[in-house]
């Protein structure tokens, strides 16, 4: 990630030797000491690290903490005071400001200190990105590849992984595409950076320049606050570009400057900022033949696929559905509380040679819902979708769904039944509506007519999360 130093300092010689020193490749400086109101300036900035003269912080100087404190970016806050007074430093340090200086120190020391307390950003930066990394550690492990399609693919997979080059997964919808661009970047050398993926086709073209690209305060109605684009954040690390074939064509030219120059610009910016990426996309979409006919630029398309990876459906690999069903099973007896030691051999039958469309996906999606049908250990013919079990693809009737409940009705009162029917409805509906949605809550509260905070707390009761629903997991 590319930290922001923001510096609101009035000695403009001192200004200039912060400036000088601190211009590194990881590290975006903004002087703000000769603006109009630096103080709201700086609080506007989007800054990692704020350097600011206490002079220059509206009084009450608490309140003015405060609001720094209270920033969605969490910014270390230097002050620069102009006296020695360890209890005045000591105030301000009791009233939030993370350091204190003595703005009349040498230069060299102010510089010795602030490098200090930019390190130390550093390792809270790099540890609240381990942190937030959602499940077990992905590794090449984590893809199954039994078939034989699959072990030449992943053989190829694993000779990109020391190369920065470009890459473009190609495939189907549901192959998961996105878990493969996550275990290209675990397993290079930029698994210590951040993995930043962004979906092109499910942001309108406005709002997606700024998700790429960032923008500057008052760039556009209603951008009081500057904002960090993807590859800025991804700085150091690897951006994941989703669905690159819905990408509009003026966007895919600014992409592309990106990729040859390694430079981005924020939407109302005059500066361009040099990050470094490795840029992974991916798309279902033939954007060879959308090359040809000039719906896709053509020269964007040689930059991206320096590297290109197809991944087989999984009809063409169906020596993996046993693994792949072993796999899934594990994390929904964790998820769901329910003790399933298997498959039966028809239901392992029938899922291998059923044809999924929606391949890996959708497999997934099957196995949650005969995992939440089964009333024993055992998934069975009956737990799996008529179309898989054999009876030619009618869906199951409400009828048959409430019969094959009822085996766990016995010994319950009618309210308690009505209470499991309704929450298994809801949970089912919920699934339904989060899938079409594609892990979108507004989207999929707007279908279901309720207000995305009450789906919200639906989700959370069911154990559901967005996540589960994106493409390509």
């Amino acid at each position: 990630m590319l930290l922001r130093l923001v510096l609101a300092v009035a000695n403009r010689k001192l200004e200039t030797v912060l400036k000088e020193h601190f211009d590194q490749p990881d590290i975006r400086v903004e002087s703000l000491g000769r603006a109009r109101n630096p103080f709201q300036r700086a609080v506007r900035t989007n800054g990692d690290i704020l350097i600011i003269d206490a002079d220059l912080m509206p009084r009450p100087i608490e309140s003015s903490i405060s609001l720094l404190n209270g920033l969605p970016e969490n910014p270390t806050t230097i002050v620069l005071h102009d006296s020695d007074s360890p209890a005045e430093h000591a105030n301000l340090v009791t009233l939030g400001a993370d350091v204190v200086l003595y703005s009349g120190l040498p230069q060299e020391t102010l510089v010795e200190a602030i490098e200090t307390t930019l390190e130390s950003r550093r390792h809270l930066s790099r540890m609240q990105m381990i942190g937030s990394r959602p499940g077990p550690e992905l590794r090449m492990g984590s893809i199954v590849a039994e078939s034989p399609q699959m072990k030449i693919f992943m053989d190829m997979v694993e000779k990109i992984l020391v190369s920065n080059a470009p890459v473009l997964i190609l495939g189907e919808t549901g192959v998961g595409k996105e878990l493969l661009a996550k275990v290209i970047h675990a397993e290079s050398a930029r698994s210590k950076g951040p993995f930043v993926a962004v979906n092109c086709a499910a942001l309108p073209d406005q709002l997606l320049e700024s998700e790429l690209f960032g923008h500057e305060e008052g760039s556009f109605t209603g951008a009081v606050r500057a904002r960090r684009g993807a590859f800025e954040l991804a700085h150091g690390g690897t951006i994941f570009l989703d669905e690159i074939g819905d990408l509009p064509l003026h966007l895919q030219a600014k992409l592309l400057r990106v990729l040859q120059e390694f430079e981005v610009r924020p939407v109302g910016s005059e500066k361009s900022i040099w990050v470094d990426n490795r840029v992974i996309a991916a798309t279902n979409r033939k954007v060879d033949e959308e090359a040809a006919d000039g719906s896709f630029r053509r020269d964007l398309y040689y930059r991206l696929s320096v590297i290109t990876l197809t991944v087989p459906p999984l009809r063409q690999r169906r020596e993996d559905i046993p693994p792949l069903v072993e796999q899934y099973l594990d994390q929904f007896r964790v998820k769901l509380n329910k003790d399933i030691e298997g498959v039966s051999a028809a239901a392992l039958e029938a899922l291998a040679e059923y044809e999924w469309p929606g391949n890996v996906r959708e497999l997934i999606n099957v196995l949650e819902r005969a995992a939440i049908l089964c009333q024993g250990e055992i998934i069975t013919l009956d737990d799996l979708p008529q179309g898989i079990s054999g009876d030619g693809g009618r869906g199951a009737s409400l009828d048959e769904v409430v019969e094959s409940l009822a085996p766990g009705w016995r010994g319950k009162s009618l309210p308690e039944v009505k209470r499991l029917v309704l929450d298994a409805v809801e949970r089912a509906y919920l699934n339904m509506a989060l899938d079409e949605s594609r892990g979108r809550v507004g989207e999929a509260a707007r279908r279901a007519g309720i207000h995305p905070r009450g789906l919200f707390d639906k989700m959370r009761r069911h154990g559901l999360r967005k996540e589960d629903f994106k493409p390509d997991r």
